[in-house]
This record gives C-alpha cells, sequence and structure tokens, in this order.
C-alpha cells in the first residue's frame, strides 16, 4: 500500500537535530550521574538495629509463606518465639521510645533522616535542572521540527505523544516532533546508560524521586514521619498467629507411590497385618519343628 503523505525530510535535519539531540542526552546523563556520585557520596552502612528490625519482618513472613516446609512441631515453636518477641520489643531500634510514657523524639533532629531528607532533594535537583535545560534548547531551538518517521504503524491514540509541538490534525501518527523525541530518549536511554556506567548507575530518571514531593525521601509516606515498627510487629504478630499449617510432607510416600504408578494400600492397619503374617506363620512353624524333634 503506498504511502498517502510522501513528506521527505531535509537530511540536514538528521544531522543537526535528530543525532545531536540523543548524543547531547547521553553526554548530559553521564555528566549528572558522575555529579550526582559527588555530590551524594557514598551510601552509608546502615546501623545493625535498623537492618535488625527489617530482618525481623522479613523472618515472619517467611515463616507464613513457608511454614509449611517444616512439620508441626517446628512451626509452632517458631510461631511462639516470634509472637512473644514482637509483643515484648526484643527486636526494635529503641524499645524506650514506644512505651506510653515516653514522648516521640523530633524527627528533624535525627542527623541520619535529615541527611536522608538532603540527598533525596540533591537527586531531585539533579533530575530536574538538566531536563527543564534541554527542554527549553528543544524549544527554542527545534520547535515545530518534525525529525524522524516510525517504520511500524500505530493508531491514533499516539499522536499526542509522537507529536507534541505540531498542531496537525492530518499528519501520520508515525512521525514523531523534536519535543517528542527528546521524551523517547528521556525514558528509553535507560539500557543505553547500563551499557556505558553499568547497574544502578544515576544517569536515567529517577521516577520515585519524581514523584515524591520536596522535603521528602523517596517511599516516605509524609515528610519527617518514620515508620513505625512497633505497629507492623503487632500486625505482623497477628497474622503469624492466624496462620495454619499444614505440612507439606505429610503421606509424602503414598503421593510419591502414585507418582510413579505403584500401588498403594488404603488402609495403613492392613499394610502393617499384612507386614506381620509371615513373621508369625514362621514363628508357628517353627515351633511345631521343634516339638516333632
Amino acid at each position: 500500500m503506498a504511502d498517502s503523505q510522501r513528506m521527505i525530510l531535509d537530511p540536514a535535519i538528521r544531522d543537526w537535530v535528530l543525532i545531536p539531540v540523543m548524543v547531547v542526552m547521553v553526554l548530559v546523563g553521564v555528566l549528572r550521574h558522575h555529579i550526582t556520585m559527588l555530590i551524594t557520596g557514598a551510601p552509608k552502612t546502615p546501623q545493625p538495629k535498623s537492618i535488625r528490625e527489617s530482618k525481623a519482618l522479613l523472618r515472619a513472613m517467611r515463616l507464613r509463606t513457608f511454614g509449611n516446609m517444616i512439620p508441626q512441631h517446628a512451626f509452632e515453636v517458631r510461631k511462639a518465639y516470634l509472637a512473644d518477641a514482637f509483643e515484648k520489643g526484643d527486636y526494635l531500634k529503641n524499645p524506650q521510645a514506644n512505651k506510653e510514657n515516653t514522648t516521640p523524639p523530633n524527627p528533624m533532629t535525627d542527623p541520619e533522616m535529615m541527611e536522608g531528607m538532603m540527598d533525596g532533594l540533591k537527586k531531585q535537583m539533579m533530575n530536574m535542572v538538566p531536563q527543564m535545560i534541554i527542554m527549553g534548547w528543544i524549544n527554542f531551538f527545534f520547535q515545530g521540527f518534525v525529525v524522524i518517521k516510525l517504520p511500524f504503524p500505530l493508531t491514533p491514540r499516539f499522536k499526542s505523544m509522537l507529536q507534541s509541538g505540531v498542531d496537525t490534525r492530518d499528519m501520520d501518527v508515525t512521525w514523531v516532533s523534536s519535543l517528542s523525541w527528546y521524551f523517547l530518549n528521556l525514558f528509553g536511554l535507560g539500557s543505553v546508560f547500563s551499557l556505558i556506567l553499568g547497574d544502578n548507575n544515576a544517569a536515567g530518571v529517577d521516577m520515585t524521586a519524581m514523584s515524591a514531593m520536596p522535603g521528602m525521601m523517596p517511599g516516605m509516606g509524609q515528610p519527617g514521619q518514620p515508620q513505625d515498627f512497633k505497629k507492623l510487629f503487632m500486625a505482623e504478630k497477628e497474622n503469624v498467629m492466624i496462620t495454619p499449617h499444614a505440612w507439606d510432607l505429610d503421606d509424602i510416600e503414598e503421593r510419591l507411590l502414585k507418582k510413579y504408578g505403584k500401588k498403594v494400600a488404603t488402609n495403613k492397619k492392613e499394610t502393617a497385618s499384612t507386614a506381620t503374617t509371615p513373621n508369625a506363620k514362621s514363628i508357628i512353624a517353627q515351633k511345631k519343628l521343634n516339638k516333632r524333634r
């Protein structure tokens, strides 16, 4: 089928718009990675008590998930131990902080939390500032440019995403504007950055940092409010206590025999009696031989 829109792009657009935008975004991503590493520094090793809190929750979750792999008595012992430890607060980082008569500490006075909030702000700035500069550069010099045509058909729903800044209703959806080419590179160069800088690099777009509000660390519900592990432990205690147990190795012999097509005795008493009858007959025969002698 012939193309209804015979549009021919100037090769200069490829040489001076398409390739330069992609190269600049790659170079800016590499520069952003190195600057982020300089201003944030190496991540600090968490305290053992903080690791202990999260590992205790993980241990309880694993017991609920894989508890059927251990016998009943082992499951009950572990369940009772974790429930008692959660009730007493043995795994809490600061057990005195959750008592009734103690006032909660001010999170803004915690240096670790303040440092984490500052690191989050730095990462947000390193995400937003380069994007604003590159987007302004493209809008100023290449506004309204059509830079490339995709080699596969698309539905009209992609028109608003691929033709940003180009107000044409009849243009085929496969044509891509300069501003949309910027967004495609912004979200599509992650594999290139992983190849150049390795995994866990800071060159790509951090969506969690972008979605967070200023002054908030990624993953925090509200600024300045740490997680209450006392409530988490009590909730996990209830989950552990109501978890039933069904040992997966129960009747494993019968299941194994059925798997390989062997006959399985339906009544265990029958198997026990059949196993003991030959011994009884041999004993009676031995007594008769002794009498004859």
